[in-house]
């Protein structure tokens, strides 16, 4: 029998995973730089780079480091952790 609940849940933590996993690919691409025509590295850039573009307008300057990814990534967790703890006191009464 399928448990909504827990199949929201899983999913929901995958999509985290997923969209953490690609901010990660993308700042190991940024040091091998290439061409961005390939539909792939397109595809990363995109997905990615409106969370990076909002946390980069509110860190200061670093010079030739981004620290964006590093913030993006622990914002993903907690948020990820948030989320999953809401859904199971909200579908079970307890985390």
């Amino acid at each position: 029998m399928l448990d909504i609940p827990n199949y929201l849940i899983w999913v929901l933590n995958i999509a985290f995973q997923t969209y953490t996993w690609l901010i990660v690919a993308r700042a190991l691409l940024s040091f091998i730089h290439l061409r961005t025509y390939n539909p792939l590295l397109r595809f990363v850039y995109e997905v990615t780079e409106p969370v990076l573009a909002l946390f980069r307008r509110l860190l200061p300057q670093t010079g030739p480091m981004d620290f964006s990814p590093l913030l993006a990534i622990l914002f993903l967790q907690i948020a990820n952790q948030l989320v999953v703890q809401l859904l199971y006191f909200l579908f079970y009464g307890r985390y």
